[in-house]
């Protein structure tokens, strides 16, 4: 164990999660097995070594599912709110294990330790929002046309739904799906991401002891390790009805074709390229922190994080000097120390994209205004701290109109009307978040409407990161069009059926059609 994790408590925290002895592999449960490829999880806070896991083999796959099968013949019995009693116990212990949890996120993925909490607590959100939900499964009654007929629809459960989550946010997404699946009637297959196993493993070992508690079924809850390999065996797998992914457009659009081919569903959360509009009437201290912490937080790696900032004219000398201000109070390295603003990227790899990304920019013709780079020397070993940067761009350059994982922030000018801002903000290949910043209601009301922004997400004096769990979370457009949390997101989880019941002594058929023996 390294010094940092023994200065800030990881060894305790693995402890009380049951991950201490790191030779967990495939679970369906309570069981542990796996012969697959050996997976190590080093930490981009220090490059230490957490731990490793066994990845999950074909053979191993065959048992996680029939496992999934079986329980599934039980857990679909179970009544709608006895099942939200389970994710209620559930949501108990997270609350109980908040702390150790936060802190292996915090350590595992290289956000900052607030951020780590913040994703256990909405862990902690969406169960008590499933909950709530278990007595609220509606359906609807229609009139038939039809005399001494009655017409409603109903939701019964999918089956098996299969999770792949990306490191970003290595239990949240997790939770979002699993939750309403469970109280929906389904059970789960879930695929961490590979860069952040250990967490997958905590989640895990935190609901295999509340199904054993109450005697269920381990098969509930399953999980399987591994690279997009893995993956590819849901995806293919005509008993997994719905496969919720999140990650790249590229990885989307493989996992999209693939589960149509067999007329599966899929619920897509891929990349965003999200921008914030600041118009004239703009409080320009809220923006600052809106914008800062958009494009900085988790290091730039949020799906949600701001790429772009889209300035009217007339504020954008003040704006800009007001974030190479704020950009110069920036403090980066263990985001386990709270005084830090800014933790690492995941691994070397997202450095390298990041570098990339800047020498692209300036090819392109981009003014550096914060230089990036890489950080070394004390503090720094991993080699996966970065600097954040700022650029003054054109929307058209090519790397503004991509999604690069890093703490890169463009600045764009636009004239005008605020329609010209959302003309620009709309000019990309995603459509997940979008934000305005103004005091104009007309400029407000323009963002929100038909014509405003494309995004599934669009804000008004907030920024385009941090969605609550109330609310339906997706985007439009390459973001892949799926919606999990709030709303009426549940229904994505369940078949739809129409029932007819004739209570006469007559079979009338419908449209008024005869056929007579």
């Amino acid at each position: 164990m390294s010094e940092i994790a023994l200065d800030f408590g990881i060894q305790e925290a693995l402890e009380k999660l049951g991950v201490q002895e790191f030779n967990k592999g495939t679970s369906t449960g309570s069981d542990n097995f796996g012969s697959g490829d050996t997976i190590s999880s080093y930490s981009p806070v220090d490059a230490a070594l957490i731990g490793k896991v066994t990845g999950t083999s074909e053979t191993d796959y065959e048992k996680v599912i029939s496992t999934a099968v079986e329980a599934f013949k039980t857990w679909r019995k179970v009544p709608a709110p006895q099942r939200g009693e389970i994710v209620r116990q559930f949501g108990e212990k997270l609350r109980a294990l908040k702390e150790p949890l936060g802190k292996l996120v915090s350590y595992e993925m290289g956000k900052s330790y607030q951020e780590g909490l913040g994703e256990v607590q909405e862990m902690i959100d969406i169960c008590d929002f499933a909950v709530g939900l278990s007595r609220q499964l509606h359906g609807l009654t229609m009139h038939s046309e039809r005399p001494l007929h009655r017409m409603y629809e109903q939701y019964h459960p999918l089956g098996i739904v299969g999770i792949i989550s990306a490191f970003n946010f290595p239990v949240a997404v997790w939770s979002w799906n699993t939750a309403l699946a469970w109280v929906c009637g389904d059970v789960c297959v879930w695929k961490p991401s590979e860069k952040a196993p250990i967490c997958g493993i905590a989640c895990q070992n935190i609901i295999a002891d509340v199904l054993r508690e109450n005697k269920l079924p381990e098969g509930i809850s399953c999980l399987i390790n591994g690279d997009y390999r893995v993956g590819e065996f849901m995806t293919k797998d005509k008993r997994v009805p719905l496969v919720s992914a999140t990650g790249s457009i590229r990885m989307g659009k493989i996992v999209a074709q693939a589960v149509a081919a067999r007329l599966g569903k899929s619920l897509l959360e891929l990349g965003g390229n999200n921008a914030i509009i600041v118009t004239p009437e703009a409080d320009i201290k809220m923006t600052i922190i809106g914008a800062v912490f958009g494009a900085v937080g988790t290091a730039g790696q949020r799906c949600t994080s701001t790429r772009r900032l889209i300035i009217h004219e007339d504020i954008y000398d003040k704006m800009k000097d007001a974030l190479v201000a704020a950009y110069g109070q920036l403090k980066i390295g263990n985001p386990l120390d709270e005084e830090n603003h800014v933790g690492p990227l995941i691994d070397k790899d997202a450095v390298k994209l990041y570098l990339k990304a800047l020498d692209k920019a300036e090819e392109e013709g981009g003014k550096i205004l914060v230089p990036g780079g890489v950080l070394d020397g004390p503090g720094y070993e991993s080699g996966c701290y970065v600097k954040p940067a700022i650029v003054e761009a054109d929307n058209s350059f090519e790397i503004v109109q991509e999604e690069t994982f890093a703490p890169i922030l463009y600045l764009l000018k636009y004239r005008g009307e605020v329609t010209n801002a959302i003309a620009t903000q709309n000019d990309v290949v995603q459509g997940l978040s979008s934000a305005i910043m103004t005091n104009n209601l007309r400029d407000a009301e323009q963002f929100l409407s038909a014509a405003g922004s494309d995004c599934g997400i669009a804000n008004v004096n907030i920024g385009t990161s941090g969605a609550e769990i109330g609310g339906a979370f997706g985007g439009e457009k390459e973001t892949g069009g799926g919606r999990e949390s709030g709303s009426d997101a549940w229904k994505i989880y369940m078949r739809r059926q129409t029932n007819t019941i004739n209570y006469s002594t007559e079979l009338p058929l419908a449209q008024g059609i005869k056929f007579d023996l």
